[in-house]
């Protein structure tokens, strides 16, 4: 019942997709630029059976339908019912209908809230939408349809991966989601300008919300996954660099050179080219990151699902929108010569740019030069943090400076002579960064610079908000926000990653062992039954001699039944200074347990200040100025 339902909503989506690209190509080939009622209708028609087509999916997970196959796989009747409904896109097939909701969405709010645009441009943006909405529909139905039925009908499920069964994961996907799918709607609509000549302000002005939406959700999903695989995976950090890390981290920096690059084409009508480029790029390096995710061409601990057919589908699919999409922006570019003077907010934003596109290029090479050197010389090699880290954070130096700096600067041309105001602040970092150096111990140059130009962020962010409640000047406070919070977030990265520690070592319950300082204690050993799970619960005492304290820990080992799983769930004691953070896994056949226990200074503060970087971007979504 279910899956015959659920086939007829996903063919019903795929016809009035189909309609709105015909009525739509039939419209512009005639240069007929009327939005017709038909057109509205099929719009409405879309998302009510895209949407309905997702509920019944959720309805399905949530009452244990297994004669769905998605269901069957990735689904089990003792799951709490929460995360069966995270199972839904915890798996290729739900995922991949969640992606064509958020497109449909994407495509529907935009025909709703830019019917002021020229028509040409709607029509032409619609057109791109949903042949791209379509080309998913094709693959969803053709080979990864959430509906397909199985008999007989098992009577229990295998389960989703217990890793994913975590409230982080489980927001974790629909913001990315809505962050990078997101972004089809203004490669749509970038395409769209090219085709119908509605470049400038008024394509900048259309596009603008839509890229802080996705710029913002990417930010909040990539976050999320970050704290996620903190807690969850045991790596005791916030960004290892991991390569489907790296795929959703890429789309991102677009973005951010994407936000940008529209103010000054709002406002100036300069940096359309960039504008163009960036629209593209942002869509076709999310789609990029599918493929790397589902093709199984990537080792990673977050690749839960793949299948190289389905990847050959999504290659296919993303060349052709690379050679029509540059095909079309070079057949049509338009002259965007200009004359920037050196000291301005324009030129600033176009060093932002470049800087972007250093890491973008960065991390790009990183994530797929293993891939290549396996398929060369079947040699499968390593790209980790000392690659990324030695060459991104120099660069990270003069970006923050100008990152300060930038926002103070006027359009056109700026005589800025307020020296003397940079060189204190400059002075006033250089002393809190050496105290912080004689506080706790030597590190390096790289962070010494780093740290100060952080604190040149920091405090150059904070002196402009406390001019702006004196004077009551123009201020735009979610700039403000995502600039001192990226500051504050690089700060305590420096901080964090010159300051931690780690032990590692082999205990058996009842054991103590002192490493320098610390002491640890392995009291006890208890076993609980869960709802869906059976736990081992180790029983920590940490004290440390040297800052005279002792803490409790308790990581766990859960055996999930279905299916048959071990997880290893780290400890961790929070407060604003430092995580003691502490995991533990059995050694087989013997009475020892390998335990890590880490020090992470300034952890919070972390994930404090990246929230409050994003929040930037959602202040942006509900003020216009």
């Amino acid at each position: 019942m279910l899956s015959n339902l659920g086939n007829i909503l996903l063919f019903g989506s795929t016809f009035f997709t189909l309609s709105i690209v015909y009525l739509t190509f039939k419209n512009v080939r005639e240069k007929n630029y009327y939005i017709g009622k038909k057109l509205v209708y099929f719009s409405v028609f879309q998302i009510t059976f895209t949407i309905s087509s997702f509920l019944l999916l959720i309805f399905a997970f949530v009452f244990s339908d297994f004669s769905l196959l998605a269901v069957y796989q990735n689904s089990h009747t003792a799951k709490p019912i929460f995360y069966k409904i995270a199972g839904v896109w915890g798996n290729h097939e739900g995922s991949l209908l969640l992606w064509v909701n958020v497109m449909v969405i994407f495509s529907y709010l935009f025909f709703v809230f830019n019917n002021k645009s020229n028509k040409s441009y709607s029509l032409y943006t619609l057109l791109v939408q949903n042949i791209l909405i379509l080309g998913f529909l094709i693959f969803l139905i053709s080979n990864s349809n959430p509906f397909f039925k199985i008999l007989p009908i098992p009577m229990e499920g295998l389960g989703l991966n217990p890793i994913l069964q975590d409230p982080a994961l489980a927001i974790h996907p629909p913001l990315l989601y809505l962050g990078f799918v997101g972004s089809s709607i203004y490669f749509s609509a970038a395409m769209a300008a090219i085709l119908s000549n509605n470049g400038g302000k008024s394509f900048a002005s259309s596009i603008k919300i839509w890229v802080v939406i996705s710029w913002s959700f990417q930010s909040l999903g990539i976050i999320v996954g970050s704290i996620w695989a903190y807690y969850e995976l045991g790596w005791g950090g916030f960004w290892f660099w991991d390569p489907v890390e790296n795929a959703s981290l890429i789309p991102w920096f677009c973005m951010t050179a994407l936000v940008h690059s529209v103010l000054v084409l709002e406002k100036r009508n300069y940096l359309y080219n960039w504008v163009l480029i960036l629209s593209i790029i942002t869509f076709i390096s999310s789609v990029t990151g599918t493929f790397l995710v589902r093709s199984g061409i990537l080792n990673s601990v977050h690749t839960f699902a793949n299948d190289p057919a389905r990847g050959m589908y999504i290659l296919i699919f993303l060349s052709l929108m690379i050679i029509f999409s540059f095909a079309i922006f070079f057949k049509r570019k338009i002259n965007d010569n200009f004359l920037l003077e050196p000291i301005s907010k324009e030129t600033f934003i176009l060093s932002n740019n470049w800087f972007m596109m250093f890491y973008l290029a960065t991390v790009f090479i990183g994530t797929i030069y293993p891939i290549f050197t396996q398929v060369l010389y079947d040699t499968k090699i390593s790209v980790g943090p000392p690659f990324y880290n030695t060459v991104i954070a120099p660069i990270i130096i003069p970006f923050l400076i100008m990152m300060a700096i930038g926002p103070k600067m006027s359009w056109i041309k700026t005589k800025y002579d307020n020296y003397k105001s940079l060189i204190i602040i400059l002075v006033l970092s250089c002393v809190i960064n050496f105290l912080i150096f004689s506080f706790f111990k030597s590190y390096s140059l790289i962070s010494n610079l780093i740290i100060i130009s952080s604190l040149f962020l920091i405090i150059h962010s904070i002196k402009d908000f406390i001019l702006h409640l004196k004077t009551k000047s123009y201020f735009n406070l979610s700039s403000f926000l995502s600039h001192l919070g990226f500051g504050i977030l690089m700060f305590f990265i420096i901080l964090n990653h010159n300051f931690s520690k780690e032990y590692d070592l082999n205990i058996k319950v009842g054991e103590t062992k002192k490493i320098e300082d610390i002491e640890i204690n392995f009291k006890d050993l208890k076993i609980e039954k869960r709802e869906n799970y059976n736990v081992i619960i180790g029983d920590f005492n940490i004290f440390d001699f040297k800052k005279n304290y002792e803490k409790k820990l308790n990581p766990e080992i859960r055996v999930y039944d279905n299916p048959q799983t071990l997880t290893f769930e780290s400890a961790i004691k929070t407060n604003f200074k430092q995580d003691l953070y502490l995991t533990m896994s059995n050694i087989d056949g013997s009475d020892f347990y390998n335990v890590k226990f880490q020090i992470k200074p300034f952890m919070l503060w972390i994930w404090l200040a990246a929230f409050l970087t994003a929040s930037g971007g959602l202040l942006r979504t509900f003020i216009k100025k």
